[in-house]
C-alpha cells in the first residue's frame, strides 16, 4: 500500500517538471510562429484550385462513363 503513495508522489514530481518545462518554453517564445501565417495565404489558393480541378476531372470522367453505358 505504501508503494502507491510513493508512485503518486513521484508522478506528481514528474508532472510538475513537465509543467515547468512547458511554461518555460512558452515564456521563451518556443511556440511563436511569425513566419507561417504570412506565407500560408500564398499556398491556400493553389490547394483549393488543385482540388477543384481534380473534382471537375472526376465528374467529367463519371459523366463520360455514364453516357457510354447508355
Amino acid at each position: 500500500m505504501s508503494v502507491i503513495f510513493v508512485l503518486i508522489g513521484v508522478s506528481m514530481v514528474v508532472a510538475g517538471g513537465f509543467l515547468i518545462g512547458f511554461l518555460w518554453a512558452v515564456k521563451k517564445g518556443q511556440y511563436d510562429d511569425h513566419y507561417s501565417p504570412s506565407v500560408r495565404i500564398l499556398f491556400d489558393d493553389q490547394e483549393i484550385k488543385d482540388q477543384e480541378e481534380s473534382e471537375t476531372k472526376d465528374k467529367k470522367e463519371d459523366d463520360s462513363k455514364a453516357s457510354k453505358e447508355k
